[in-house]
């Protein structure tokens, strides 16, 4: 009989049944019975265990401890049990009788995490193994030796008062670690619902704090905020068993499928509404956890207490500064004058302290005067404005959005906070991507001494007024909480009345607006866009119109982009903002000319046969040094066939490759870098008259394959000699590639192929969205090449299982027409299904 294998009768023998209580759950919502039925059904099973094969007498008693001892067992969860013994001596004689006693309870398909303690052990600190120590806050007798587990219940509380200080910092520091491991914030779109920020690891750490400051953990009820706590508490419980009924096992991960599977139980929101809850609840649990983890460490350390006392000097006529945290001087001050808030966020940028709890719950306690006073048109941007320009911004800005603060100011900001856009791209929901944008953007102002962010942080510098730029990022993406409406337009809307409202003066209300109005422009431009194409940049020029909007909206897209995921900018995404950025800058200054490239008319003869028939655009996307060795080139092609050449690049890798043309080629060479596990960002072709094919290839290596292991740099030259020169099979190296992990339900999307002839004056561009997969670029290029169609440029992006690719193709010379297209959608389509 089995606790987790649907019994068909409890193991004590009582009526109800794994099935009857399962059933209970799904009807009800309420995991409470969940709880109790296994917790007592496991009992039975430790306690039959413990009969059959421990011996009966003193020096050993079974206890359970954590989950197990609180009585909190859900579905699937482990089983923690303390082994107790009174000395090192039982406990090697015990070795023949404990591990048919494990072996017992792992038949019966108990994940048992056991751990084997002398009393003495017990009481002692261990600064390695923090978890026993807190472990054994949760224990309750289960057989054995009555007295030995009544002398750990006497020594225990005592361990606990003399160790208070130790265990508190001990315990605070574990939190911040795991709160570290999961970027510090938690509002992920997938989380962890144990482990992550405001998870019930948390809501555990507040019953342990409570218990080790000397508080019955039973009287939270008696806080403040205990009615918030109590209803996460149920939610977090309910789901919790929803995850190990849907998956079976021990499952704490809120992934997409089985945020739409739990919606679809609990009803009647949809999946993104009812993340909503989930996050509000969290909320609470990872606000009332971080004042209670502050509060232990500031009773724990008597040299930080030296530091703040230096700092206290900062306090003012209205706010305090103790123990490193900034307190109101008078109790009723902010209900006798809210404006003094605006002043209170204002030390808090500009000396970077931390709101005490007490003046956070006084603010939350006061939303609703602070409504009233700001729900009215006030000048307010000079205030905003200096705030938003002070060193430590972020750290106000947080503090207005987790007191609720922020809403008040800005109402239209409530419309996306917890909000959840599924768009398996970004990680966070929508009010964190915009924390975070801001905090990336001013961040930079510290990154002036490295050499890839040094030129942002420069652009960050010369902006007249930041301000205006972190009040953009601020409602750039408002308008998701208006799904009706395209959301760069929504978000223009609703910043228009936000700046009304704050009388922001007009030349900051058009620079605003420009840069919402436009801040997808540039990500769009680079991901789908040839930059090397004249019209491109021209195009991009001729939307963004001034130099300093054109700073701005670079910052602007560097933090987006930044914010989406932490690997969404990667090194050659950084390098290719910066370069479209200095290609527009040159633009709109009338330079961008005096760059190209001219045929000088001391060229030798043979050079000139080299490069006749490329494209301008060969000389203008190479410099005199480039082109140089790519003739040099031309000599291995007459004595081997082909000529390649592997670069490493700043984040990326650039293959050049010079043979003569042939059926495939393009699509050949893409596919040998995908079957090694390379991701291509970018490949462009050109041919001369006689015949020869230059083909780029720019690359990332995500695993990192050819740093590590120099040698299969020379194997990646090697098999793409075979591949070109009809030696080997492209085919066969795809399929020793792994297959890609299947996009969940929620995921999958139609692809789609559309034409536009009107960006390129030579070739016609084709945009392909279809769901990403090992071979895909290969594919189709291989089907551009079955049918007739040269590919002069491609350009690739993914967006978690979305592949984006773009190519500049033209047939016999020229742009695509109509009847070519439609024959190639229907080919193309068929590759992507």
């Amino acid at each position: 009989m089995t606790i987790v294998a649907n019994p068909h009768s409890s193991p004590g023998g009582g009526l109800e049944t794994w099935d009857n209580v399962r059933a209970q759950f799904f009807e009800t919502g309420d995991p409470e019975r969940v709880l109790a039925w296994r917790t007592s059904a496991v009992d039975s099973l430790v306690l039959d265990a413990c009969h059959q094969d421990l011996p009966a007498g003193p020096g050993l008693a079974v206890v359970a401890v954590g989950g197990y001892g609180r009585r909190q067992l859900f579905p699937y969860s482990d089983v923690d049990l303390l082994l107790l013994f009174d000395s090192e001596k039982a406990i090697q004689q015990a070795d023949k009788v404990v591990a048919p006693f494990l072996q017992r309870l792992w038949d019966a398909r108990l994940r048992v995490s056991q751990s084997v303690r002398t009393l003495a052990e017990c009481t002692e600190l261990h600064d390695g193994n923090v978890e026993l120590n807190v472990s054994l806050l949760d224990l309750r007798y289960l057989a054995g030796d009555p007295q030995l587990f009544h002398k750990l219940s006497e020594r225990l509380p005592r361990f606990v008062q003399g160790q208070r200080q130790s265990l508190m910092r001990n315990l605070a520091r574990l939190t911040r670690e795991r709160h570290h491991k999961h970027g510090d914030t938690l509002y992920h779109l997938e989380p962890n619902i144990k482990e992550a920020p405001g998870g019930l690891r948390d809501l555990q750490v507040l019953s342990w704090l409570h218990q080790i400051k000397g508080a019955d953990p039973k009287r939270l009820g008696s806080r403040p905020d205990s009615a918030d706590l109590d209803a996460a508490g149920r939610f977090f419980f309910a789901v919790r068993c929803y995850l190990h009924y849907h998956h079976g096992r021990d499952a704490n991960s809120l992934t997409f499928d089985a945020q739409e599977w739990i919606a679809d139980q609990a009803g009647p929101l949809d999946a993104a509404a009812w993340m909503r809850g989930y996050f509000r609840h969290a909320r609470s649990i990872s606000l009332t956890t971080a004042r209670l983890v502050e509060e232990c460490e500031a009773q724990s350390s008597s040299l930080f207490s030296q530091f703040r006392d230096w700092r206290s000097r900062l306090s003012n006529a209205e706010l305090s500064v103790l123990r490193e945290r900034v307190h109101f001087k008078v109790p009723r001050q902010l209900e006798q004058d809210p404006a003094m808030s605006l002043r209170l966020f204002a030390f808090v940028a500009r000396h970077g302290i931390r709101l005490a709890p007490e003046a956070e719950q006084r603010i939350e306690g006061n939303l609703a005067v602070l409504r009233s006073h700001y729900s009215q048109p006030l000048p307010l941007w000079a205030a905003l404005k200096e705030i938003f320009s002070l060193p430590h911004a972020v750290l106000a800005l947080r503090a207005m959005h987790d007191t609720g603060f922020l809403r008040i100011l800005f109402p239209e900001v409530e419309e996306i906070e917890c909000l959840v856009i599924r768009d398996f791209f970004h990680r966070y929901t929508v009010d964190e991507h915009t924390l975070v944008a801001i905090q990336t953007v001013l961040g930079l102002r510290a990154e002036k001494q490295n050499p890839a962010l040094k030129p942002y942080a420069e652009l960050l510098s010369e902006l007249e007024n930041p301000a205006v730029l972190v009040f953009a990022l601020l409602f750039h993406d408002t308008g998701k909480g208006s799904p009706d409406e395209g959301h760069v337009d929504a978000s223009v809307r609703v910043a228009e009345s936000a700046m009304a409202r704050i009388q922001m003066p007009e030349q900051d209300r058009q620079m605003v607006r420009r840069l919402i109005g436009r801040h997808l422009d540039m990500s769009a431009t680079m991901g789908t866009r040839d930059l090397d194409d004249a019209a491109t940049v021209e195009a991009l020029a001729h939307l963004i119109e001034t130099v300093e909007c054109l700073k701005g909206l670079t910052l602007l897209t560097y933090a987006d982009i930044s914010a989406v995921n932490p690997s969404a900018m990667t090194p050659w995404r950084a390098a290719q903002l910066l370069r479209l950025y200095r290609l527009t800058y040159h633009e709109l200054t009338r330079e961008l000319e005096t760059e190209r490239i001219p045929i000088l008319p001391q060229d030798s003869s043979e050079k000139a046969a080299f490069l006749e028939g490329f494209p301008t655009r060969y000389l203008r996307t190479h410099s005199g040094q480039e082109i140089e060795r790519h003739f040099e080139m031309v000599q291995q092609v007459r004595e081997s066939g082909l000529a390649i050449e592997l670069v490493k690049l700043e984040g990326a890798y650039r293959l050049t490759l010079l043979t003569t043309d042939r059926p495939f080629l393009f699509a050949s060479v893409a596919g040998t870098l995908s079957g090694f596990g390379m991701n291509i960002l970018k490949a462009e072709a050109f041919a001369n008259r006689r015949g020869e094919v230059l083909d780029t290839f720019v690359f990332a290596d995500p695993l990192r394959t050819l740093e590590l292991n120099p040698s299969e740099n020379d194997r990646l030259i090697a098999t793409l000699e075979r591949v070109v020169l009809g030696k080997a099979d492209v085919s066969q190296l795809l399929k020793k590639r792994p297959k890609a992990e299947r996009p969940s339900r929620g995921s999958q999307f139609e692809p789609s192929v559309s034409f536009d002839s009107s960006v390129s004056e030579a070739a016609t561009l084709i945009q392909i969205s279809a769901q990403d997969r090992p071979g895909l670029l290969y594919d189709l290029a291989r089907t551009m090449s079955s049918e007739g169609c040269n590919i002069e440029v491609v350009l690739i992006d993914t967006e978690a299982h979305r592949a984006i690719d773009v190519f500049y193709v033209t047939a016999h010379g020229a742009k695509l027409a109509m009847e070519d297209q439609r024959r190639l959608e229907t080919s193309l389509l068929a590759v992507c299904q």
